[in-house]
């Protein structure tokens, strides 16, 4: 969100014709992604300044980097929304995208992910492999993008880039291929030796990039340098068959093979080339440019987008091949509103867009016309006059496109694969202190609700109240905090609330009837059915086994109609019901009363009538959680989390302290950073993220239905 009274005014430059490159092998669309505090926004800034893009290095610890332009990005330090910018390196145009690192803004990971083409891991040479690189990795992994890995702050105390590229292989099950190898560590961080070359970059003390000089390997790691550049060559070779052989018969390739193998296995995901630095010192960033060039994917070398069926969501076998010349297909990936108006962040799979074009929405079935476009460098921008298969823009003033929508030729209409978003799992109330900025609250939630698919907003029909839902304390406090300086949105924040739900345990068989008679044409309705427990995250399945027309098949859809939407509020305490099967084995109708309505009031009835007898068991979020700790405090951890009701899963010992995985109930978890941080003296930290439902605890289960009663009471 760009305020603009912290951000000095900044101004449309002139429109200019898009430099449309026919060669679409010059593009690479990267994000740059990895845990919190690894350095991915500081890197980030280091590239825009050896590409020219800026000129002036902000820092994040002064609250000054380029695409930290949120003021609450600025205050803590940390990416809340992922940022894009545009910037060359050696002929080739880069999109690069900087992502969020804390796990309550994965879905800014998630999706970013979706639109790119391959990515830079980003990881701190003291730290390693902290959670949230195991779930970014994950995502990555899920949607196959190439990375090349970039070990960071290797200047820090506790450095050690041989164990976090031992980490990468133990923790992510990834091979890590190493090109370059740090001179010196921590304070004595000098330079790296590139493994392609054998040559020494070293880096002088004045903190500018572009000061170093290419020499000799140090005597001292000349052994070291030839055993990895070894063991990098038999990884390459093995990407093609004949220089492998030749390899083995002592013929060394040549470094234009050796490129293409490593390209080649980059792509295939086989492995990642691993590189080490320190950005916050500008040593080996343009290692890592090259990199990007040289073992990054094109738009045109990756699978193409599958464009997938509107009614069914499932895959037609047809895909968007990355061409000029196709027809236009591109997906919105992120809406962000400015006081310029909205903003839609697309990425063009196919065909070109031309200012002034009508493109239809899939989603909607609406067109629109393209008014101005525009390529980002996080809160500025370029205007466009055309762009084309390959480019990530930004297009002012669109209606009705949500993330996730697929934008297209109206002649040639199609749906690409979507995004899923996950559900959210925390939830407070609000409401604004002034009692006449309903109106205000409701438009500003709106924006934001269209920015973020992970951040969703209800209405509680008994009280009015509006209810925020998130992925953690994190994401709803930023989101009341940009309602508050961003909108000017004053709100009284009621508890967070865990977002529970409702599950059977006992087979029931059972039968309802629905009848009515009031004069004219009745309603009737008799259905037989069991309801037994379904399979876990299974949701909810029906089935039919009824014989000899005693419930005609038209009747079918009714009734399951009228069972899924009693899904959504259980009989315990109100809560969603999850994994249930109802199977209608019988049932009666009468040839003048019997109607759709009348089978989808029995079902509605059924449910009412059978829930209770099927034991319903409350069921709880459990989060998994990855605690550090110092050694020394390791023991007060474990006991706390245990008081948690919390399962310790693994230990890990590291450089600086241990870390702790654990399954922990979300109700519990509430507060945790403050209490953590006074038993290990500000030391410890955490990350979260939803992991999966568990049968509740009865004394717990009877505590929430309780206040469930006591609130509808209250109502």
């Amino acid at each position: 969100m760009v305020k603009s009274f912290i951000i000095p005014p900044f101004f449309y430059s002139e429109p200019i014709e898009s430099e449309l490159m026919a060669d679409l092998s010059h593009y690479r669309n990267i994000g740059i992604f990895a845990h919190v505090d690894a350095g991915k926004t500081t890197t980030t800034e280091r590239i825009l300044k050896l590409t020219g893009k800026i000129h002036k290095t902000g820092e994040v610890h002064d609250g000054e980097s380029t695409t930290d332009f949120m003021e609450q990005e600025a205050e803590r330090g940390i990416t809340i929304q992922s940022a894009a910018t545009t910037c060359f390196w050696k002929d080739h145009r880069m999109n690069i995208i900087d992502t969020p690192g804390h796990v309550d803004f994965t879905v800014e990971v998630y999706r970013s992910l979706k639109v790119l083409d391959g990515g830079i891991g980003v990881f701190c040479g003291s730290g390693g492999v902290e959670p949230q690189s195991e779930t970014n990795w994950r995502y990555a992994n899920e949607s196959e993008v190439a990375r090349v890995i970039f070990v960071n702050k290797l200047d820090r105390m506790g450095a050690d880039f041989y164990r976090v590229v031992g980490q990468v292989k133990k923790v992510l099950a990834a091979n890590p291929l190493v090109m370059t190898l740090p001179i010196g560590i921590e304070d004595e961080f000098k330079g790296v030796v590139n493994l392609l070359d054998m040559k020494a970059y070293i880096w002088d003390d004045s903190g500018l990039p572009e000061n170093y000089e290419v020499v000799d390997i140090p005597a001292d790691m000349v052994d070291k340098a030839n055993e990895y550049r070894e063991q990098m060559i038999e990884t390459a070779v093995e990407q093609d068959d004949d220089l492998m052989m030749a390899y083995m018969e002592g013929e060394e390739p040549s470094l234009e093979d050796i490129k293409r193998c490593i390209r080649k296995g980059t792509r295939d995901l086989a492995f990642f080339p691993t590189y080490c630095g320190s950005a916050f010192k500008n040593k080996g960033i343009q290692l890592v440019l090259d990199a990007v060039v040289d073992f990054l994917p094109s738009p045109t070398e990756v699978d193409p987008q599958e464009l997938t069926d509107e009614e069914t969501g499932e895959p037609t076998g047809e895909v968007a091949t990355v061409s000029v010349d196709e027809p236009f297909r591109a997906l919105a990936f992120k809406i962000m509103d400015d006081r310029f108006g909205a903003l839609t962040f697309i990425r063009i799979y196919s065909g070109k867009l031309n200012k002034g074009d009508t493109i239809l929405n899939s989603a909607t079935g609406k067109t629109e016309r393209i008014g101005r476009m525009v390529e980002m460098h996080a809160d500025e921008r370029t205007e466009l006059q055309s762009a084309q298969a390959g480019d990530i823009l930004a297009v002012v003033g669109m209606k009705n496109v949500q993330t996730g929508h697929t934008l297209c030729d109206p002649k040639h209409p199609c749906t690409l694969e979507p995004m899923i978003f996950p559900e959210p799992v925390i939830s407070i109330a609000v409401k604004p202190k002034d009692k006449g900025a309903n109106e205000k609250m409701s438009i500003a939630i709106g924006k934001l609700v269209a920015e973020d698919p992970s951040f969703q907003v209800e209405t509680d029909e008994d009280s009015g109240e509006t209810i925020l839902k998130g992925m953690g304390e994190l994401h709803l406090d930023i989101k009341v905090d940009i309602l508050k300086r961003t909108y000017g949105v004053e709100l009284e924040v009621g508890q967070p609330q865990v977002a529970y739900r409702e599950t059977i345990t006992t087979p029931v068989e059972d039968s309802y009837t629905h009848k009515k008679q009031s004069g004219g044409s009745g309603q009737f309705g008799k259905i037989d059915y069991r309801i037994k427990p379904g399979e876990q995250n299974s949701g909810f399945t029906f089935t039919s086994t009824v014989v000899g027309g005693n419930v005609p098949k038209e009747f079918f859809p009714a009734i399951e109609k009228g069972f899924k939407s009693m899904m959504d509020q259980g009989v315990l305490a109100g809560y969603p019901v999850l994994d249930v099967e109802v199977e209608l084995f019988d049932g009666g109708f009468h040839a003048v009363d019997s109607s759709a309505i009348a089978f989808e009031i029995a079902a509605k009835g059924a449910f009412r009538q059978s829930i209770p007898k099927a034991n319903p068991q409350l069921l709880e979020p459990i989060m998994k959680v990855d605690v550090f700790s110092p050694e020394d405090n390791v023991g007060d951890v474990i006991g706390d989390l245990n008081r948690r009701r919390g399962m310790i899963k693994d230990q890990e010992a590291g450089a600086t302290g241990v870390r702790i995985k654990a399954d922990v109930p979300l109700s519990e978890m509430f507060g945790y950073i403050g209490h953590l941080r006074t038993i290990t003296s500000g030391r410890g930290q955490f990350s979260m993220e939803f992991s999966h439902y568990s049968n509740c605890p009865q004394n717990v289960a009877d505590k929430v239905i309780e206040e469930a009663k006591a609130r509808k009471a209250a109502k």
